[in-house]
């Protein structure tokens, strides 16, 4: 039983510690994600990436301009931002640009309306598929993008095969079934 002055979680924090690298394997995932963030302008991209057989799935969380966090089923692990890594820098089958960031509006009834460039929600979700498909068949890709609101980030994940999820905040936005639709070259 604990008293008002002691704390309820017992468990001291973890000391993250920081290395130079985190397997072939993994030191691809971080320039993939890196890559990503840099020609996107997205404020933080993140993969989920199939574990060894029997382990959960690794989390790699690469936010702008600050280090890389890796998580798995023995603790977390930091790369600084800019480290060189010993991988092939991966080159995206997207044309990924920055898009200028979208306004948000939310009306009386709670209805969310995004405003911005023409396409510019359907290029972010496109490249948020490119990225799921750059890290594998089973893994989920996040980009979150900042908006004119401040503290409310527009999320879009992906896995390869499933429709896109956009998130404004904690509120899952509804969008048409098989959003965005794909690119077409006349």
């Amino acid at each position: 039983m604990s008293t008002a002055d002691e704390p309820l979680d017992e468990a001291a924090p973890q000391e993250i510690q920081v290395v130079a690298s985190v397997g072939p394997r993994l030191d691809g995932v971080v320039l993939l994600l890196r890559e990503y963030l840099h020609l996107t302008g997205a404020a933080r991209a993140i993969a989920v990436v199939e574990g060894d057989p029997g382990a959960p799935p690794i989390v790699v969380d690469c936010p702008r301009l600050a280090p890389i966090e890796v998580t798995d089923e023995n603790g977390t692990v930091a790369l600084p931002h800019a480290i060189e890594l010993d991988a092939q820098v991966p080159r995206f089958p997207a044309d990924l640009r920055q898009i200028p960031a979208l306004e948000i509006t939310v009306d009386d009834e709670g209805a969310i309306t995004l405003t911005g460039m023409i396409g510019g929600p359907e290029h972010m979700a496109r490249g948020v598929q490119a990225l799921a498909a750059a890290l594998g068949p089973r893994d989920v890709a996040v980009g979150l993008f900042d908006t004119t609101t401040p503290d409310l980030a527009l999320s879009i994940s992906a896995r390869t095969g499933d429709p896109v999820v956009v998130s404004l905040g904690e509120d899952e936005l509804d969008m048409p079934e098989g959003w965005p639709p794909p690119l077409t070259r006349d």
